[in-house]
């Protein structure tokens, strides 16, 4: 009898245990996703700013392979431990032998005021939509655009951001013909410098090429508020009516909502094989282990369960979880990019070719090789609902911006 693995988690990590499982006949696998796409995080804040939706959303059917994952589009609230079943939003039920669950993380405010209701942010497909929809009506309905734009988080998300935002305005304001003014692009962070996670070498090169790309970079800046003008920072107000919240995430509420033990970072405990409790793995974002919260850790995670389930099945001894250090690249703007691997940090446009080449790598995760193929080449395309904008991006090459209008 084949054992049912059930995978909550239609990202990195659940996508990776499916298709690690998908031809062994001694699973019945099944993929349990509240999207029916999967998202590309790495690339959000380029579709965030004119880029192809494509490159970052993938449907999953193209990526599940029919006759060897069953997806169930979802949405996981309670686990019933006893009798092994997860029961959805919608009162369905599922049953399991192995449970997988990798469900990412949600928006974190950190209950200030304000946050939620005016705040902008790209971690979701509905959310960019959101954001750029924002910045062409406010550029285009009086034709006065935004002059404060602020961005606060100086983690990946926010300094990709921030390096691409410049080239995306001017561009917008291009297709409008709207008259050049001078703009204020600033980022906020908590800590005393960017990229707190990252080396410091690391965050001196890109504090460095911001600077370059005109952007005001404020540090040791805790927000406090926000309404419908703008911020208050360390006492402070920035008028601004687009602020965008790069700056916090947390774990899942399922975790907590059905019980399991959670860590001081809040994170889900896990053993040496990434087992939260008998029969029930976590892996990726949710998992306390050493690197989680980066795309590589998710695939390695994966990667591993499935191996070791594969040697339960086989009356095989499971081995034990080894943290692999990622390696990160943060492009900050067109052409450059820093890139981190231990005590090796260097920057610039050897950097976004490697970039890009890890991109075309993270695409061949999950798809076979020219499928991935034709999913990399999507980074140079553009979208835009914008019937100006678009109209714009046929007769206009994209080409390298560097700095803000002065």
């Amino acid at each position: 009898m084949k054992h049912k693995v059930l995978i909550i988690g239609g990202g990195f990590a659940g996508v990776k245990t499916a298709l690690e499982l998908s031809d062994n006949e001694e699973f019945e696998v099944t993929l349990l996703s509240n999207s029916t796409d999967f998202h590309y995080y790495p690339t959000f804040y380029h579709t965030a700013t004119g880029g192809l939706k494509s490159q970052s959303a993938i449907p999953l059917k193209e990526i599940l392979p029919a006759d060897g994952v069953r997806f169930v589009l979802g949405t996981a609230k309670t686990l019933d431990r006893q009798k092994k079943i997860v029961h959805t939003g919608d009162s369905r039920k599922f049953h399991y032998d192995i449970l997988v669950i990798a469900l990412g993380t949600v928006t974190n405010y950190f209950g200030i005021k304000g946050l939620d209701k005016y705040s902008y942010s790209i971690k979701s497909m509905e959310q960019i939509s959101r954001f750029k929809k924002h910045l062409h009506d406010q550029m285009t309905d009086d034709r006065h655009p935004e002059l404060n734009y602020v961005i606060v988080g100086a983690g990946p998300t926010g300094i990709e951001l921030a390096g691409a935002l410049p080239a995306y305005i001017r561009k917008i304001r291009q297709a409008h013909r709207l008259p050049r003014r001078k703009l204020h692009i600033d980022l906020i962070e908590a800590a005393p410098r960017l990229l707190p996670r990252s080396g410091k070498k690391t965050s001196r090169a890109v504090r460095r090429r911001l600077r370059k790309l005109g952007i005001k970079i404020f540090l040791n800046q805790a927000v406090q508020a926000q309404n419908d003008d703008g911020l208050t920072v360390n006492g402070k107000p920035i008028m601004s009516h687009t602020v965008v919240w790069t700056a916090g995430v947390a774990t899942n509420p399922f975790y907590k909502e059905n019980g399991f033990a959670m860590d001081p970072r809040g994170k889900v405990v896990v053993d040496k094989y990434l087992q939260a409790e008998t029969d029930i793995f976590v892996l990726g974002d949710n998992a306390s282990t050493q690197y989680s919260g980066l795309a590589q850790t998710a695939l390695v995670d994966a990667e591993q369960v499935a191996r070791n389930l594969v040697r339960v099945a086989n009356k095989q001894t499971p081995k034990p979880y080894k943290p692999k250090k990622p390696i990160t690249v943060i492009p900050v703007g067109a052409g450059w990019a820093a890139v981190e691997y231990g005590s090796i940090q260097f920057s610039g446009w050897v950097g976004w070719l490697l970039r890009s080449a890890a991109d075309w790598i993270g695409f061949k995760d999950v798809e076979p090789w020219w499928k991935a193929s034709e999913q990399w080449l999507t980074e140079f395309g553009s979208q835009e609902e914008c019937p100006t904008c678009s109209v714009a991006n046929m007769h206009e090459p994209e080409g390298f911006h560097s700095q803000i209008d002065k």
